[in-house]
């Protein structure tokens, strides 16, 4: 390969081709099925007696914010050059004011005081973060990020059988929410802009062997390029499908592309099929996520909390408390979660015996 060429398969790595992160793509639940998941997760996760960790928590929501900003910047620079970009790309870039609201929502909706009080896990993946954020997470996971509002509520009804939440959880949760769907738009961005680099890449390249079409076999060869397997589908791809066609010395730098994938075990067909199939569900993804960041910031979510909370409903037993507005409804919810970490009880045990003792007076206040 002519020393002229050689920088084109050996640019050191961005951070868009350092980040492998898989965006949150789980299996996609039926609402019972994700029932069932809620009382497992319920299950398996256990409560630190520490508070959850705010450095590496808000590190992490700042880089994810650097991370899109920057993503936008190489999305809006491909649109300026009029090089074609893929759907979720356009998603993303035509709509990242939805973004940027979510982004200035997290910064102002969890301080750091009230981040301390949500109970941390203990153990697994997510160690040391909030609770609230293991169940985000799941529920994020296993809908492709749409947010069902009536669906959450089952989620969260599910698993307070099995571990009641805190009133400061359920509080947190549609913040929470925000911060794990910008985290999978972070991953789905560093996918996007990896591709479109590899993309531009196998262009150039291309380009350049079909410059050279009257040179020698040597310096079209693809030696230099690394294993099939260090290369992005996006370069496969795209490099496949401009060498096809072409004449004789793309014809050879082709037949080599293909004898290195079937080294590996696949086919160029294969990996064709596999990058549409990727680009198909990054669109739907983006997609889903644009449109539930927008539900979140309309929906109501003191209605949630009300529905969600089980000192809530405790509370409901007693007659008068139903027949009480909003505002004086949440003072008693606040008054019992003060009592609550004062006397080292639950909230609902709290609850139950403050319903309870005021059952037995004769005066209704």
């Amino acid at each position: 390969m002519k020393p002229a060429f050689r920088h084109l398969l050996h640019a050191g790595p961005s951070r868009f081709e350092q980040d492998d992160q898989e965006p949150l793509w789980s299996e996609l639940f039926s609402p019972e099925r994700l029932e069932q998941h809620a009382r497992s997760l319920a299950a398996a996760q256990p409560v630190s007696t520490h508070p959850p960790r705010w450095r590496s928590f808000a590190n992490r929501n700042a880089e994810n914010a650097d991370v899109l900003r920057e993503a936008y910047g190489a999305i809006s620079d491909a649109v300026k050059s009029k090089r074609l970009i893929t759907p979720a790309a356009d998603w993303l870039v035509n709509n990242f004011h939805v973004v940027e609201d979510q982004l200035r929502d997290i910064r102002t909706l969890l301080p750091r005081r009230f981040y301390a009080r949500l109970p941390a896990l203990d153990a697994g993946p997510l160690a040391g973060l909030p609770r609230v954020y293991g169940i985000a997470w799941a529920f994020v996971a296993h809908t492709d990020s749409r947010f069902d509002p009536d669906l959450l509520l089952r989620f969260v009804a599910a698993y307070q059988k099995d571990d009641p939440l805190e009133l400061a959880e359920l509080w947190a949760l549609p913040t929470v929410l925000r911060i794990v769907m910008i985290e999978n738009a972070r991953r789905l961005a560093v996918r996007i802009v990896a591709s479109m680099k590899g993309r531009e890449q196998a262009d150039r390249y291309a380009n350049a062997l079909t410059g050279l079409a009257t040179d020698t076999v040597d310096d079209v060869s693809l030696v230099s390029a690394g294993t099939a397997s260090g290369w992005s589908r996006a370069f496969t791809v795209q490099l496949f499908q401009r060498l096809r066609h072409r004449d004789a010395a793309a014809a050879v730098a082709l037949q080599e592309l293909s004898q290195r994938l079937a080294a590996e075990g696949t086919s160029a067909e294969a990996v064709v099929q596999m990058e549409i199939g990727r680009q198909a569900a990054a669109d739907l993804s983006v997609r889903n996520l644009i449109t539930s960041m927008r539900l979140l910031s309309a929906y109501e979510w003191p209605d949630f909390v009300e529905a969600a909370s089980l000192v809530n409903h405790a509370l409901s037993r007693h007659p008068l408390f139903a027949r009480m507005d909003f505002i004086t409804r949440d003072r008693y919810r606040s008054a019992i979660e003060d009592l609550a970490r004062r006397s080292q009880r639950t909230e609902l045990d709290v609850a139950d015996a403050v319903v309870a003792k005021t059952a037995a007076m004769s005066d209704e206040r």
